[in-house]
């Protein structure tokens, strides 16, 4: 596999990932999607990371989405990558990543791009950045998060989006919510990563916790609300909490544990 479709810095406690195939505006191809579940197991195993950044190279396309040539060609990548890839959509496509994962979209995203943005937990987009999700445009569907856009945004919105394939601007797409900061395409990687260290400063288990509930509570708030009575005492009784309190009396930074 060449490694070189991915390409990893690490900024003290925050990971950067660049999708690195600009040749193709960084589409998804199974090679770049089993690179990415390896780093992003990587950094699940990793207790000094604290956040990731994932951004793309050049300024085409933060990610094209899919792979068609890789898709009308038929291939599925190395069979020997296949828990890899499986890796990649269960902790980013499907949120089950503890560390928080910041999206900076230095270019446009589409159809399984956007998506892919979609699965960060903060996002920070270019002022020249477009968003949409094309894909009946050519015989598909937005499968991967698009069509379930109606629970993030108002429903008329997200038909014009999945029935027309036509863009937005990233000014539109944080007057919706679904970004965080809009800021020039040089500023966007440094500014998601000051989001990163942000993160990094806060209680590691409190910061995991938050963002299990959080992200539950946008789907089924009754099950957030039982996670939230499960991990409220755990929360509340762990080191971090009494290290937390004993630094702000103290006046200095917290060193977390992460238990």
């Amino acid at each position: 596999m060449d490694e070189t479709v991915l390409v990893t810095e690490r900024r003290g406690a925050v990971e950067v990932l660049r999708l690195n195939r600009p040749e193709a505006r960084n589409a998804l191809s199974p090679e770049l999607s089993a690179a990415l579940g390896r780093a992003f197991e990587r950094a699940e195993a990793d207790a000094d990371i604290r956040a990731i950044v994932l951004t793309g190279t050049g300024d085409r396309a933060f990610c094209a989405g899919m792979d068609l040539r890789a898709f009308s060609e038929g291939r599925g990548g190395a069979p020997e990558e296949e828990a890899d890839r499986r890796t990649f959509y269960r902790l980013l496509r499907d949120g089950g990543a503890t560390v928080p994962v910041i999206g900076a979209a230095q270019a446009t995203a589409v159809a399984g791009g956007f998506e892919l943005l979609l699965s960060c937990d903060l996002v920070v987009a270019a002022d020249t950045a477009r968003f949409g999700i094309p894909e009946v445009k050519r015989g598909l569907m937005a499968a991967g998060g698009g069509v379930l856009l109606a629970s993030r945004i108002p429903v008329a919105v997200a038909m014009e989006l999945a029935l027309t394939g036509e863009p937005i601007d990233a000014a539109r797409a944080y007057e919706l919510g679904l970004v965080n900061r809009v800021v020039p395409a040089e500023r966007v990687v440094d500014e998601a990563v000051a989001l990163g260290e942000a993160i990094a400063r806060n209680g590691p288990l409190a910061v995991a916790a938050s963002k299990k509930i959080v992200r539950t509570s946008a789907e089924d708030m009754a099950d957030a609300q039982r996670l939230l009575g499960e991990w409220t005492p755990t929360i509340f009784g762990s080191e971090d909490a009494k290290e937390g309190a004993t630094a702000f009396v103290e006046k200095r930074d917290p060193v977390w544990k992460g238990r």
